[in-house]
Formats: C-alpha cells, structure tokens, sequence
C-alpha cells in the first residue's frame, strides 16, 4: 500500500512577487515567482493566484506571508493585512496559517489582532529556517527590491529590529534589490571618461540594466517591465543606462557601457556591505559561521561573502529540495522555508 504523501505549501504575498512552494514529505519539489504589482489594482494578485493553484493540489495545509500590505493601493498596513487575509480565505484551497515571526503561525482570525506581527515577516520565515539548519550564520537575502540580513545564534534568529521602521536603523533591513531598485537610489552621481556627472532625477533606468549589461542577470528573474517599456535587451539596457547621465547611446563605447553599469552594481554593493558589516559584528568571534545567501540577488551575496572573508552557501544547497526547484526554492525563500516550517504544524482532523 503505497504511503499518502504529507503536502505543504508556502506562501509569500508581495507587493511586485508572489511565491509559491510546494513541500512533499518536507521536501521541496516546486517553487515559483509570479509578478503582481498589485499597485495597478488586486486583479493582478488574483490572477497571479489563478496560475498557482496547481501547486495546492493535494495539499491540506498552507502556510502564509506577506509584505503586500505595504502597497500604496492600501490606506495603512493594517488595513492591507486585512485585505490580504480575506484574499486567502477566498482563493487558496486547505487549512490557512499565518505565520506571525516572533509570534509563530497563527490562525488567520487571530491574524487580524497580530497586524504588526504579521506584516512583513517573511524574513523571519527564511531565517528561522536557517537558524534551525545551521545553528551560526549571516543570513542575506536579495530580492528584486530589499535585501534583509540577519544573524542566526544557537538555532534562533538574533534579530534587533523587527519591524520595518526598526530594520532600517538596525541595518538589517536595506532597500535595494537586484533587479527593480531605479538607478537614481543606487547612486546620485557616477563617472564618465574620468569626469563624475549628477545623474538625472529620473526613473530611466533600473538596477536590472546593469546587471543585464553585466551578464550576471538571469531574465527569467526580471519579472517587470522595463523603466521605458522598451526592451529588455543589453542595447537596451544601455539606452536606458545612458539618459540616466544625459548621453545616448552612440556616445560611448559598448566597454565603456560596460565599465558604467559595473559602477552602479559596485555602489549597490557597497551599500549592502556596509549594513552586513554593522550586522555580522555579532559573529566578529565566528569567523566560520557562513553567509547564506537567498534570493535572485545571490550573485550580488557571493561577492558580499568574499569581502565578509566568510565561506557562501546558497540557500538552495541549504534546504531539502529536488535539483530542479532548488534554484527557484532559493529565489522564494520565505514561501520555501514556510513549506518546509510547515510540516511540523499539527492538522486538524
């Protein structure tokens, strides 16, 4: 008699991304990302829902995050949560938990009085999970608009902020991500044959035209439009690239394009490590605790490690997953580690 399979699945609600990943016997066997910007209105999320629900197929329990609810098609987060919890009731087959971070998982009435637990706690997911199977780590995850970096100690998350507001001071918490931050928030300024010229005020460009110029981008991991809606080419992303300093794109040498996109992604850089610098100071006597890196963002996390003097771990080598939904189960890390979190939750008869 052939053994009834234990299906979970992780969630992860975003303003731009859902993230979906299904668990069979506390392995991961699919993971995806889907686009939803949300801020054109929530057809785009239910959409989104429609074209993941084959991965819910046999599953009786859910596991639930969310920063969707910082999205300004929302008057305040509490009343975003409040949407969001009432979108999962309505779409998503199976038994709903919402997972609160510091809180635990939650059922989704008792959701709605943790608005402040539950809103954006997807990092605490990820690290959790990470806390558990490494015990000592920098954790970062880069995604296409933030990058969260936390320290794991003794099998829990050594966080000192937690919310939003709190991660930003704490540093913990840097916004910037690998493909939808605009170039104007990675730097003012960048130089030109020698000369450091003020960039345009302008969202001409993206950090995904840098790191598409760079080779280093994988397109399946730019679910957005393009600045200009144009193409999402290297000529492209050169145009692009060059209005942000008042050029065109015969004005300078593709190598010269090259040198330029290459700045943008080191200043990114800089600012990321600037942040895991003052976080990581908990591990100053650690110096073999790992970085482990999640998210698209993990070229990015792989120099990062390297000027960390720390050893890199993909998430995706971290985690029990099939070889083919390791890569994308790293790039949605928080709906993964809720999959996997999941199987240890009690289901009601």
């Amino acid at each position: 008699m052939t053994k009834e399979k234990h299906i979970t699945v992780g969630c992860d609600i975003g303003g731009a991304h859902l993230k979906v990943a299904r668990a069979e016997d506390g392995r991961i066997v699919e993971a995806l990302t889907l686009a939803t910007p949300i801020w054109h209105g929530l057809d785009r999320l239910t959409a989104a829902i429609r074209e993941a629900l084959p991965l819910f197929e046999g599953s009786g329990l859910n596991a639930f995050t969310m920063t969707g609810e910082l999205s300004d098609i929302f008057p305040s987060r509490e009343a975003g949560i409040s949407t969001l919890l009432q979108m999962i009731s309505e779409h998503f087959p199976g038994e709903a938990h919402i997972y609160a971070g510091r809180a635990g998982f939650v059922s989704p009435d008792r959701a709605v009085s943790l608005a402040m637990d539950v809103a954006s706690a997807n990092w605490h997911a990820s690290a959790a999970l990470v806390a558990k199977l490494t015990g000592d780590a920098l954790f970062v995850d880069m995604g296409s608009t933030t990058t969260d970096i936390l320290v794991t100690q003794g099998s829990v998350v050594a966080n000192d902020g937690y919310t939003d507001a709190e991660r930003l001071l704490t540093g913990e918490l840097v916004y910037t991500g690998f493909t939808r931050s605009a170039l104007i928030g990675v730097a003012s300024s960048a130089p030109v044959r020698g000369r450091m010229t003020p960039l345009m005020n302008e969202y001409f460009a993206s950090i995904a035209d840098a790191h598409r110029i760079l080779g280093v981008l994988n397109e399946a991991d730019d679910k957005q439009p393009a600045a200009d809606g144009q193409a999402k080419t290297v000529d492209g992303s050169i145009a692009r690239i060059a209005r942000m300093v008042g050029r065109d794109r015969s004005d300078l040498t593709t190598p010269e394009w090259r040198e330029l996109a290459g700045w943008f992604s080191e200043q990114q850089l800089r600012t990321v490590h600037d942040a895991a610098f003052r976080v990581a100071g908990k591990l100053a006597a650690k110096p073999d605790a790992p970085l482990v890196g999640a998210g698209i963002g993990r070229p990015q996390l792989k120099r990062l490690a390297e000027r960390l003097e720390r050893r890199f771990i993909d998430f995706a080598d971290l985690i029990p997953a099939t070889e083919e939904s390791s890569s994308e189960a790293s790039s949605a890390a928080p709906a993964a580690a809720l999959a996997i979190l999941a199987c240890d939750l009690p289901k009601k008869s």
